[in-house]
């Protein structure tokens, strides 16, 4: 694809020192003019002409804007400035609800032979309540400069090298090392309350580092707070004996007990069936985050952050499942939304001895949903620098539920997906679905959040997990 003839930008300072442009607001996407100066040893702060009467080599092999870059200036300026307001952004999701509604209703079908949701005005809010958080998400000051296309891309090829001699895309299992288990020396904990439940807070040394030599992985550790792993407990007395434990996953963007507890269900679950509950926080989550926004750098543009932020999901929870069963479990079950449906998938295939597995609105191929939700700019520059349909399947095959046997009984296998689900489409919770042979799933008529609402959704997780609950427990017990 032939690169936009960029014209000569003043507002371009170059910092040689760490290897990027760095450019004043608005003119993000033209810092490879001075990355260009940098590589051919200008160092003055403009493009333009460093002196009076003298222009930079850079400046002059550079062509004239054309007449149609000059007509289209005005345009492209207000649309840069419209790109940078989030209300503006939101409100895409008005025409894209509609046209989804539309869609559906003409053709009854969202993927497949996956039957179109009912129509209603409460899936209507719920789609524009995925659309306006996609299109929120969608900042310009997120998207990837020309320069990451390269590295990203050299990242996966190298990857996808090294995971091929190493032998981890045929055998994806030896991917996974397994980790020492968790006592209780290990742990730091604290006392908490939220949402009306009293709860305890486990911290613990991850341990997690991703092997020498794997793309990425400096940048992965250079993020300190991840490298502790938190959990949030809720249980019952001691004294009320052995209990059934249920391992919740929350989803992006989450990882805080007043958010995981609505999210996952976690009173009921606990009140209602008796379970012990253990959330653990994702890489990047909660109070392991090193940015503003909870688990942004795990799903980046920067792929290889996922496949080491899954594999040390796995490695996390594979810990705490050590420790739960040092409590004297009668039975474990992992439940997860979303991303953290990915993360229970995947770790079903991992890990023996796990009772049942309930996955919620899964997301179960990460390419493919990188390929999905991208702006198309970003998905054609992606194509033609080799991402897309390029390595990275490859590289993401050790860390793909999809490529793993489930090791939890058929009969403990369960799935409820959105018909109208906007952020984790149909098409990842039916490929999960036929992967797991076909196991209950429930259709609920609605979006990717119109799962917190659902009475179907709540009756499905209760019943479902009430499938490991012990015989002997009773109601009174349970509560």
């Amino acid at each position: 694809m032939d690169q936009p003839r960029v014209p000569p930008n003043p507002a371009v300072r170059c910092n040689c020192s760490v290897g990027r442009s760095v450019s004043s607001p608005g003119r993000r996407g033209r810092g490879a003019v001075a990355q260009t100066a940098c590589i051919a040893g200008g160092s003055g702060p403009s493009s333009r002409a460093t002196s009076a009467g003298t222009s930079s080599p850079v400046a002059e092999s550079l062509p004239s804007p054309s007449i149609a870059d000059r007509a289209l200036a005005p345009y492209r300026s207000v649309t840069r400035f419209l790109e940078r307001r989030a209300l503006i952004r939101a409100a895409r999701a008005v025409p894209r609800t509609l046209r989804f509604m539309a869609t559906t209703g003409v053709h009854g079908t969202v993927t497949g032979a996956v039957g179109g949701p009912r129509h209603s005005p409460g899936l209507a809010v719920g789609v524009a309540a995925d659309e306006a958080f996609l299109a929120i998400s969608m900042a310009p000051s997120r998207f990837p400069r020309r320069a990451d296309y390269a590295r990203v891309s050299g990242e996966l090829a190298d990857a996808a090298q090294l995971f091929s001699a190493r032998g981890w895309i045929d055998r994806p299992t030896t991917y996974h090392r397994s980790p020492p288990p968790l006592k209780d020396a290990d742990l730091q904990s604290s006392r908490g309350w939220a949402m009306g439940l009293g709860y305890e807070r486990i911290a613990f040394e991850s341990g997690f580092a991703p092997r020498t030599g794997e793309p990425g992985a400096e940048r992965w550790m250079s993020y300190e707070p991840n490298r502790r792993a938190v959990a949030t407990i809720v249980r019952h007395p001691e004294g009320d004996g052995p209990r059934p434990w249920l391992v919740s996953v929350h989803g992006f963007a989450m990882g805080y007990p007043f958010m995981d507890f609505v999210g996952l269900r976690t009173a009921a679950v606990h009140h209602s069936l008796g379970f012990n509950v253990a959330s653990p926080v994702l890489p990047l989550h909660g109070p392991r985050k090193v940015t503003p926004i909870s688990g942004e750098p795990f799903l980046s543009f920067d792929l290889m952050n996922s496949v080491h932020g899954f594999s040390q999901a796995v490695w996390d929870l594979r810990r705490l499942l050590t420790w739960i069963r040092a409590q004297g479990a009668e039975s474990i079950s992992l439940y997860g939304v979303s991303l953290g449906a990915y993360v229970v998938s995947l770790l079903a295939g991992l890990d023996d001895g796990i009772d049942s597995v309930v996955a919620g609105i899964p997301m179960v191929d990460l390419p493919a949903l990188f390929h999905e939700l991208s702006p198309t700019h970003i998905r054609a520059r992606s194509i033609e620098h080799n991402i897309i349909g390029g390595p990275a399947e490859a590289v993401f095959v050790p860390v793909s539920p999809l490529r793993f046997a489930p090791k939890v009984p058929y009969e403990g296998r369960f799935i409820f997906a959105g018909r109208g689900d906007r952020l984790a489409s149909p098409a990842h919770a039916r490929r999960l679905w036929e992967h797991w042979d076909r196991p209950p799933i429930s259709w609920y008529w609605g979006s990717h959040v119109g799962y917190l609402w659902s009475r179907q959704v709540a009756t499905f997780l209760e019943d479902s997990l009430a499938t490991t609950r012990p015989h002997g427990l009773s109601l009174s017990k349970a509560g």
